[in-house]
């Protein structure tokens, strides 16, 4: 009996990436012995902000949402028994990029590797950052330069490795529209390649244009995402042939890896969340035209907390039943001609290319950063009204809430916690290797990386030379921003009120009242204290108050406890809300508390949002928080009755 041909699988992959590098390396071991064909590496906050895991802002950070890589020697421990030279690794890392990237080069040749048949990707879109996950370091224009640096390099020393991955699944994440994401993913790919047109040759440049690949989000109307990937096909065959006259269709191939949506994941019924990753993932598989290449998949607990390995297993399992059980890959495209398709595609590209037009019209991605920022936010509100409202049905959270209890989250052992030594651990380890390295060759190493991003020069051979003399993650960056600058984001949250309006008459009616009482308008202090850069949630809660009558005070991302204590005092603030994603929540959230109290500002109530477990939630009120709400509290109206009732004078009198 014959057996139809079939197509090669994508890559399977498994995000992750916890605690130390030895930790780490084992779970990246077992993930493999179960059948995961690449490697896709979390680094936690620090790394990607670059500081070493001895700095203040690296508190209660270390390890919490990915590997700590401060040298070297971390890398090295990182891939121990794992032939780099065999493997194909995804590094999630965009402004420390070129550092993380030459410390896997050191490592390589370490191991004796043959460096030119290193596979992989560095993710190196620091544009998404500014807009959506927060982990830039220097302005957009230096910060361009050194992405084009790391792709100019790749063409010339590791010829199968992928530069960028421009990644449109961070701006879904924070509201994006299909249109959007469409096109300010293409807007930051044309950014990249317009650049790089100058340090590649000519005859060159075509091949550099096929090395750029995408990481996108797949959400869980699937039809829409399915007609969106071939949009992203159809448009980037498009600009590849008239912007920049590549005439091999291979060089015009839209490549792209997949994370499925983490932002529909649901703390409520998690059980469900199974089947939206299952749907997400037809999304980027049934269409053969414009399949992916590459697909990690969360865990169905995400919203809850870390998975375990079993919770990761079990994704990695959905991914190789579609792939090996069912006879998808025995198929042409299975919706080529379809008329309903072929229309939706036709509307998403109209609607993208008027985006792009107004990108273009700003100068381009980094010239529209602001304007991209503000519509993602925009974008987001209206996304969460349509859910508060009943317009967008979420099963479980807004229609069928009752359920019976899931014992998937039942005992002790239901979600990951991270080793809570594992912060002391990373430190003194770290400590050991400054020690013991050579001083000197340290300090030269740095001034050839001065000396090279002062005068514009590729920094990616000094940036090897440093790893290989030990220079840490902290030390490269200090190099960077001490030559660049630091960047501070924009917020995207104006301070003057929205059209959005309605249904907020009763709570407005409170603010003016609760306001007059206090002698002057209601001032709500937003913070995002450490690194966590996922700011969505903050500024909806910031823009809400504001269109219910509150002053707002947002700053955006990446303040000390101390910052946002002076900022309380100097804005005599009546509610501070703190918002915090990475599991950090309660060394950060102390130390807030404490240095209130120090201030004498500790009768100032704290209200504090995350995706925090209950015990930890129950140790936040023992401080002394006055509310905690995790992403079950989706009516933003109910936590702003709260605010007022929190700032309320006569409410507290009467307590």
């Amino acid at each position: 009996m014959s057996h139809p041909q079939k197509d090669r699988p994508w890559l399977f992959r498994t995000y992750a990436g916890h605690s130390t590098a030895a930790a780490s390396n084992a779970l990246y071991r077992g993930n493999l012995a179960k059948g995961q064909t690449g490697l896709s590496v979390a680094f936690d906050l620090p790394t990607q902000t670059g500081y070493d895991s001895d700095h203040e802002l690296a508190r209660g950070e270390v390890g919490k949402v990915g590997v700590p890589v401060c040298h070297m020697g971390d890398m090295r421990a990182l891939f121990a028994d794992i032939p780099l030279d065999q493997m194909n690794t995804s590094m999630t890392i965009n402004a420390t990029a070129p550092w993380l990237l030459s410390l896997y080069i050191a490592v390589a040749e370490e191991q004796g590797a043959d460096v030119s048949a290193l596979q992989g990707t560095v993710q190196n879109d620091i544009i998404k950052e500014y807009l959506s996950r927060g982990t830039y370091i220097c302005p957009p224009e230096p910060s361009l330069r050194m992405i084009t640096d790391v792709a100019a390099y790749t063409r010339q020393h590791l010829p199968k490795w992928n530069p960028m991955n421009v990644c449109s699944y961070h701006l879904q994440e924070a509201g994006a529209t299909p249109e959007q994401e469409l096109a300010f993913a293409l807007a930051t790919a044309t950014a990249v390649l317009d650049d790089l047109q100058g340090k590649v040759a000519a005859q060159d440049f075509p091949e550099m244009v096929g090395r750029i690949s995408f990481f996108v989000n797949a959400g869980i109307r699937f039809v829409t995402e399915l007609c969106k990937m071939r949009a992203f096909v159809e448009l980037w065959d498009e600009i590849c042939q008239t912007r920049y006259g590549v005439q091999d269709p291979k060089f015009r191939r839209f490549r792209y890896g997949v994370q499925v949506n983490s932002l529909g994941l649901t703390e409520q019924q998690p059980e469900n969340n199974v089947y939206r990753i299952l749907l997400e993932t037809l999304a980027v598989t049934l269409s053969k035209n414009a399949r992916a290449r590459a697909v990690q998949l969360p865990a169905w607990n995400e919203a809850l907390g870390l998975p375990r390995p079993w919770d990761q297993q079990w994704s990695l399992r959905m991914q190789q039943i579609l792939a090996y059980e069912t006879d998808l890959l025995e198929f042409g495209d299975l919706f080529d001609g379809n008329p309903v398709v072929t229309a939706k595609v036709d509307a998403l590209k109209h609607g993208a290319r008027a985006e792009l037009a107004q990108i273009d019209a700003m100068g381009g991605a980094v010239g529209a950063i602001d304007y991209m920022k503000s519509r993602l936010v925009e974008s987001n509100a209206a996304r969460i009204a349509d859910i508060e409202s009943g317009d967008t049905t979420v099963v479980g959270v807004n229609k069928w809430t009752t359920g019976e209890p899931s014992p998937l989250t039942a005992g002790d052992d239901a979600i990951m916690v991270a080793d809570k030594d594992a912060e002391a651990d990373q430190l003194v380890r770290l400590t050991a290797w400054k020690a013991a390295r050579d001083g000197a060759a340290v300090r030269t190493a740095l001034a050839e990386l001065r000396a090279a991003a002062s005068a514009g020069e590729n920094v990616m051979p000094p940036s090897i030379a440093c790893a290989k003399a030990g220079v840490t993650t902290g030390e490269w960056a200090d190099v960077i921003r001490a030559v660049h600058g630091q960047y501070r984001g924009p917020t995207g949250v104006s301070h003057n009120p929205s059209n959005r309006t309605e249904g907020l008459d009763d709570i407005r009616d409170r603010v003016a009242a609760v306001s007059q009482r206090l002698g002057r308008r209601l001032k709500f202090l937003v913070g995002k204290p450490g690194l966590d850069g996922h700011s969505n949630g903050a500024e909806q809660i910031a823009a809400r108050a504001r269109d219910c009558g509150m002053d707002i005070s947002y700053e955006g991302i990446r303040l000390t406890p101390a910052e946002i204590v002076a900022a309380a005092q100097k804005d005599d603030a009546h509610v501070i809300g703190l918002s915090i994603l990475s599991g950090s929540h309660i060394p950060l959230i102390g130390e807030i508390i404490k240095q209130l109290d120090a201030a004498g500002l500790g009768h100032i109530p704290v209200v504090a949002g995350g995706i925090i477990p209950d015990d930890d939630a129950n140790q936040l009120r023992a401080m002394g928080v006055a509310r905690v709400y995790t992403p079950k509290d989706f009516e933003l109206n109910r936590i702003m009755d709260d605010i007022v009732t929190l700032a309320d004078p006569s409410e507290v009198a009467a307590q």
